[in-house]
């Protein structure tokens, strides 16, 4: 008896259910970016480690006094930015590793879920900073930013999976516009608890940890929804490597890809132009909080009112990037992203103190341009990859990406550390920009894909 012919192709449908669980992570992770490292994180890090070091009249200004760690003698204004640029030198070695695994792994968002809540356990330590109590802080917020990045490479590596070369960069655009509104609303909760804290008998620090902790919650909550959701698919099949076991194999997965790394030179290419030009966009984010209370003179209530601003156009912004992407394909979006950021860094740096007003002005226009870039450049990026190689080449991006920026954090901290000015330190951002820019001018998409062995979308 003949087996029964499909009478259609139920894929599409398969993928599109795993799209929407897919969509969830952004949801759940993005609370940990924006309410702990792009808002509330570094500037109270900062007052905790300026209560240490000395400051207790002074903490609502630039604290240049410093702090001991690991026998370094650091500003207590930059620590936060130097624990960001240890927390990706770190990445650079793990990330790697866990690449590796997840490409000959079938259970990949089983390790994305893993990694998930080990780092939301360690940013729920974040509770414990206070008085001038710093160190715990120091430790849990680069543990939890290098497990952050551990999850995203299985996070990156399942879009390929879940997704057709036509479909890149609409399921980016909407998992990243996704993320924002997550972000944005457990923001203006946390916004209310802050603004209202005297009602409910918190005080000011007390309502800052509640809101760091709350971010850890939601963060391990929602990651359940893609866990139970999401369908596992088996590895892409790729030249065995040496050795019969699976971490055996990751390693030399690792090193084959190293190897073949340069047969791509226009992927190359185009992730050293995305480590400059999105290590600027990740400094301008760590920072914006720290620039808007420690330079420009703001409230906290004001640069938390300013970063759901962000949020909410940054909403919008990636969906509008994402049609633009249908039309005209990723890589011209990119381009004139990048220039739009260029524009935004040379008006902040002549922002004047306490002008809101044009403070919400910039706030719009990175809200506009930053969902767009990020997400589009990792659709892009997506397409440039050897199929079975997603994790490996996923992991070298993803050092790059959101919380694990190293060197503009790090020029940040030291240019302020040198000037005891953040408007200096926020101009060097420029550079970056520029040079992601002259890389990016030097990919030829069309090229790019076709060597990578991928099709090129029908709309570019």
């Amino acid at each position: 008896m003949s087996t029964p012919t499909p009478i259609a192709d139920l894929e599409p449908l398969h993928r599109a259910r795993d799209q929407r669980a897919w969509y969830w992570y952004d949801w759940a992770n993005s609370a940990f970016y924006t309410t702990v490292l792009s808002v509330m994180f570094a500037p109270y890090l900062i007052t905790v480690a300026g209560t240490a070091a000395g400051c207790v009249e002074k903490t609502e200004e630039a604290c240049n006094e410093t702090v001991s760690l690991l026998g370094l003698h650091l500003s207590a204004g930059s620590l936060p930015f130097y624990l960001t640029s240890f927390a990706t030198l770190l990445s650079a070695f793990v990330l790697p590793l866990v690449g590796a695994f997840v490409d000959q792994s079938p259970r990949k968002k089983t390790h994305m879920a893993g990694f998930a809540w080990a780092g939301a356990a360690c940013g729920a330590l974040l509770f414990l900073v206070r008085d001038d109590h710093w160190q715990i802080g120091a430790f849990a917020v680069v543990a939890a930013t290098v497990l952050a990045g551990c999850s995203l490479v299985s996070y990156y590596a399942i879009l390929v999976d879940i997704s057709t070369e036509d479909e890149r960069d609409r399921v980016s655009a909407r998992g990243w516009a996704f993320g924002y509104l997550g972000g944005g609303l457990l923001l203006a909760v946390n916004l209310g608890v802050f603004l209202g804290h005297d009602a409910v008998g918190l005080t000011e620090a007390m309502a800052v940890r509640l809101s760091l902790l709350s971010a850890a919650v939601w963060w391990a909550g929602f990651t359940l929804i893609p866990f139970v959701r999401l369908r596992n698919h088996a590895p892409h099949p790729v030249p065995a490597s040496a050795g019969d076991r699976l971490w055996d194999r990751s390693f030399g997965q690792l090193a084959a890809t190293f190897q073949e790394m340069r047969g791509y030179p226009k992927t190359l290419t185009f992730l050293a132009a995305y480590l400059f030009f999105n290590d600027g966009i990740q400094t301008v984010i760590y920072a914006a909080s720290t620039y808007g209370s420690k330079q420009l003179g703001f409230s906290t209530s004001v640069l938390i009112a300013t970063i759901l601003v962000i949020q909410f156009v940054a909403f919008g912004g990636a969906l509008l990037f994402g049609r633009w992407a249908q039309r005209h394909g990723s890589y011209r979006p990119i381009k004139w992203g990048i220039v739009a950021w260029m524009a935004i860094v040379v008006v902040a740096i002549f922002l004047p103190e306490r002008n809101v007003a044009l403070f919400l002005l910039v706030a719009v226009a990175i809200g506009l341009v930053l969902g767009g870039t990020q997400a589009l450049s990792r659709s892009f990026f997506s397409l440039l990859i050897p199929r079975g190689r997603e994790g490996n080449y996923f992991a070298l991006y993803n050092a790059c990406e959101r919380g694990t920026s190293w060197f503009g954090t790090f020029l940040f901290g030291l240019v302020f550390q040198l000037t005891g000015s953040y408007r200096p330190a926020i101009s060097v951002l420029i550079v970056f920009f520029v040079l992601g820019f002259v890389l990016l001018l030097r990919v030829d998409p069309r090229r790019a894909i076709r060597d990578a062995g991928n099709r090129v979308p029908e709309v570019f």
